[in-house]
């Protein structure tokens, strides 16, 4: 089973205003605070692609975690605003029977890489 492409969403390409703004409130405390919950959140997230399967482990008291196979999978669409690709991250939806996606996943870098791991 080879990895093709294994990332945590990245926290600054998620939300930028929301970083920016944690910054700001460090002094005040509350933002170094919120950064670090923030990250431990993120840090507790993978999205993983091997040959057979899309999987996704999220959570840090309770664990949610979702396996897609690759055959299973109708549409992959991956969706960029222009502040996503200046900073080079995107949203990631898996289809794979119904009209809503099965997985969902905002803030991950590298969507190119991505799309083309995703690939049979």
């Amino acid at each position: 089973m080879t990895v093709r492409y294994s990332a945590h969403p990245s926290m600054f390409r998620s939300r930028p205003l929301t970083f920016l703004l944690c910054i700001v409130l460090i002094p005040v405390g509350i933002g170094i605070v919120a950064l670090l919950v923030w990250w431990l959140f993120h840090r507790a997230t993978t999205l993983t692609v091997d040959d057979d399967r899309v999987i996704l482990d999220r959570g840090l008291i309770s664990k949610e975690h979702i396996e897609i196979e690759l055959s299973s999978i109708r549409t992959v669409k991956i969706d960029q605003s222009l502040l996503d690709r200046l900073l080079d991250s995107g949203t990631l939806r898996v289809y794979t029977a119904g009209d809503t996606p099965e997985l969902q996943m905002k803030g991950l870098p590298d969507p190119a890489g991505l799309r083309q791991a995703m690939r049979p």
